[in-house]
């Protein structure tokens, strides 16, 4: 059934790609990604870091914070007081010289920008405050950083809250909630001499906050982003260009161009790639959440990524824009559908789809967005990437407000490979594993090994994301039959290497086991025989390599299984599921085929395909579902829904195969080796793509809802074919699998 806008076909040559083996060999960081997914042990603040400068290798944070602490303090322990501002040695990620306190009377103050001068030499900080240092000021200051003491000549009265500075030579430019400086009426953005902080004529009229600011790599322009809709007047929402001496509109983009609840969060310059980039928050459904890549030379768009979540802050380093965002469904551009939260990303200046690099924070503190803003900064050969915000977690242990990573080295293995034996003819033995992940290096090293062995039997190359690891196989014909043989995998990234997986067996059998062997002479495009004894990862039999990630822990090793030899996995009924790593295109003429045991009154999904993963599905279709009463339902959408139902209930406790196929023939639906129901109009389906999932999805709006949309009993042997099954094949399935 669809509800929302169906994902595009991208994802199924992506992932096609990824599983492709004899990639180029595995690097400790592949390029163009210049930076490690390795977080640097760093201080720690008590609260949200909104801006951050750096200078002369030290780095500066500001924010909405009392203490900071050091890394690995658990939160309120080993405490140093502090007042919104600290600095730290980019290097060490320990507190350097300057500290200074950044407070006002009610005491709600914050610093939410800061800027360094070209010379290096002073600090200017904006927020909303009154005093520094014991200084007192008004939201925007000066600080010489050579004594780190605030200048008291520097000292316009600004009145409202600045969130964004520039600094040049000559002249400081803020922007933000400013209303007047000096007592002078200002419209958001205003200018003050470097010198004295006396107010410039440059005065651009925005009728909304400021929330960004960046002058051209001439100086002859200004790029103001924030919540706006018109400058001088005219429309341009969220984004504008205005000159740099009198603020006059230069190029403004009418609403539309920027949807009407989306804002411009950050904006970096980047001279290399003549180019600024600009990150986008929006609000609703279906908003603009992500980054653009605009020409210097005209203004005009290169290109957008229209990820979803939020986007914060870009830097670029090297041919690399990074950002900060809680990005949680990139789709739309060829990338993760919606699924966990990614907060750290990287794509090319010149290609906006996602590189290896996923270090991640958690969504954190107040309004829960994760990283808020990143600064580069180099120290000797190394280069520091320091990123600020309000969560509470990096790379999955505790850390708040501040983390930083590093050109190098690369110090992080892959992780395990999760690996799956098994035999079922006399003359191999089929080693598989889910690809490993590395968070900054997507092509990765395998090497196998047998019975206790220091020498691999097998190596190959494999490429994988966390949201596609596609499952990689290799087949042992080195075997004889009734002997066991056990094996191990270890993964790559060139430098640093995982441990090797546990130890998994198979015996060779001296005959062919029945059932699986049917089952893949019928074609099965994807076979998951639910064997596994633990963890996520669940082998495809079939040669399409099409593994399964189970959610939520289903258990494992239930027996007997259902078919002669086999176990299965039992499932919670509530928060437990499978799907399919690969995203598929939309099926026409297919088959679908599990085996289940229950004695619910819940009802719930058993198999089907669904546009999401880790979520509930927006379009959700050809499925097999159970009703409260025990009987089966499959249907398909077409703009309606459409289903046939077997009579009868089968949640009786005992193991049962359901088959379901739809062709030009119509469609059928068959209970233990016997047609139930059929219909030769059901030839159509929704079109979209999405993935197999087995044990659960969304269910709303289909005919005798369930009271869960989530199967609760046990399942085995669930298999996809790419065309139709015939009666007599179905039939033959249920005796081999039955067969004693």
């Amino acid at each position: 059934m669809r509800t929302w806008p169906v994902l595009t076909a991208a994802l199924a040559l992506a992932a096609a790609a990824l599983g492709a083996v004899g990639s180029p060999s595995a690097t400790a960081l592949q390029a163009p990604v210049g930076i490690t997914a390795d977080n640097l042990s760093t201080y720690q603040t008590n609260g949200v870091v909104w801006a951050m400068a750096q200078a002369g290798g030290d780095v500066f944070a500001g924010g909405t914070f009392s203490a900071i602490r050091p890394p690995g303090a658990a939160a309120g322990t080993s405490e140093t007081a502090v007042a919104n501002f600290a600095s730290f040695d980019a290097a060490t990620g320990q507190p350097a010289g300057c500290q200074l306190n950044f407070t006002v009377g009610s005491n709600d103050a914050t610093v939410r920008a800061l800027a360094v001068s070209p010379d290096g030499r002073t600090l200017y900080a904006g927020g909303f405050f009154g005093t520094v240092g014991g200084t007192g000021v008004s939201s925007l200051a000066a600080i010489d950083l050579a004594t780190c003491t605030v200048s008291t000549t520097f000292r316009p009265a600004v009145s409202g809250t600045v969130r964004t500075i520039v600094a040049t030579d000559d002249a400081v430019y803020f922007g933000g909630d400013v209303t007047s400086v000096g007592g002078t009426t200002r419209h958001r953005y205003a200018a003050v001499s470097a010198s004295d902080g006396s107010l410039l004529p440059w005065a651009p009229n925005v009728d909304n906050p400021g929330r960004a600011l960046a002058l051209t790599p001439d100086g002859q322009d200004a790029i103001l982003g924030g919540d706006f809709n018109t400058v001088d007047g005219v429309n341009s929402h969220s984004l504008a260009v205005v000159d740099a001496s009198t603020g006059a509109l230069v190029k403004a983009y009418p609403t539309g161009f920027i949807d009407a609840t989306s804002v411009t969060k950050d904006i970096y310059v980047d001279p290399a790639s003549n180019s600024f980039y600009t990150a986008n928050e929006g609000t609703g459904g279906g908003v603009f959440d992500g980054r653009i890549r605009f020409r210097l030379t005209d203004f005009n768009q290169v290109w957008r990524d229209t990820c979803l979540g939020a986007t914060q802050a870009v830097a670029v380093y090297q041919t690399v824009l990074y950002s900060g965002s809680h990005a949680h469904d990139c789709s739309s551009m060829g990338e993760y559908p919606d699924e966990t939260r990614k907060h750290l990303l990287a794509e090319s200046v010149d290609d906006p789809h996602l590189l290896s690099f996923f270090p991640d924070t958690n969504d954190g503190i107040g309004e829960k967005i994760g990283p808020r803003v990143m600064a580069f900064t180099s120290v000797g050969s190394t280069e520091y990437l320091w990123v600020g915000g309000e969560f509470t977690t990096v790379n999955g242990g505790a850390q708040q407000g501040l983390t930083r990573f590093a050109s190098g080295p690369d110090t992080g293995a892959p992780t395990l490979p999760q690996t799956s034996v098994t035999s079922i003819d006399p003359g191999s033995v089929q080693v598989s594993w889910q690809s490993s992940t590395d968070n900054d290096d997507g092509t990765l090293t395998y090497r196998v090994y047998r019975n206790g062995s220091t020498t691999p039997i097998y190596t190959t190359t494999g490429a994988s994301l966390p949201w596609v690891r596609p499952q990689i196989t290799f087949t042992d014909t080195s075997v004889t039959p009734g002997v066991k043989y056990t094996y191990r995998v270890s993964a790559s990234d060139g430098t640093n290497t995982s441990a090797l997986s546990p130890n998994a067996s198979a015996t060779v059998p001296t005959a062919p086991e029945a059932y699986p062997t049917q089952v893949l002479a019928d074609g099965a495009s994807l076979y998951w025989r639910y064997d596994a004894a633990s963890g996520s990862y669940n082998a495809d039999s079939s040669a399409s390599n099409d593994s399964g990630i189970s959610v939520g822990g289903p258990v494992h090793g239930v027996t007997p299984g259902a078919v002669p030899g086999s176990k299965a996995y039992t499932f919670n009924g509530s928060s437990q599921w499978t799907y399919s790593d690969r995203l598929h295109p939309q099926p026409t003429q297919y088959s679908v085929e599990a085996w289940f045991r229950t004695t619910s009154t819940s009802g719930g999904k058993i198999i089907g395909f669904g546009s999401n993963t880790t979520e509930a599905s927006a379009n959700y279709d050809k499925h097999v579902y159970m009703t409260n009463s025990g009987q089966l339902i499959f249907g398909v959408y077409t703009g309606a829904t459409q289903t046939i139902t077997a009579p009868g209930s089968y949640n009786d406790g005992a193991w049962h195969q359901v088959v379901a196929t739809q062709g030009s023939d119509g469609s059928k639906l068959y209970v233990d080796g016997v047609l139930k129901a059929s219909n030769a109009f059901m030839t159509n389906n929704q079109a979209y793509s999405g993935y197999w999932r087995v044990g659960g999805d969304n269910l709303s709006g289909w005919p005798s809802q369930p009271s869960s949309a989530y199967f609760g009993g046990s399942i085995d042997e669930a298999a996809v074919y790419p065309g139709v099954l015939t009666a007599a094949q179905v039939a033959n399935h249920y005796a081999l699998g039955t067969a004693g």
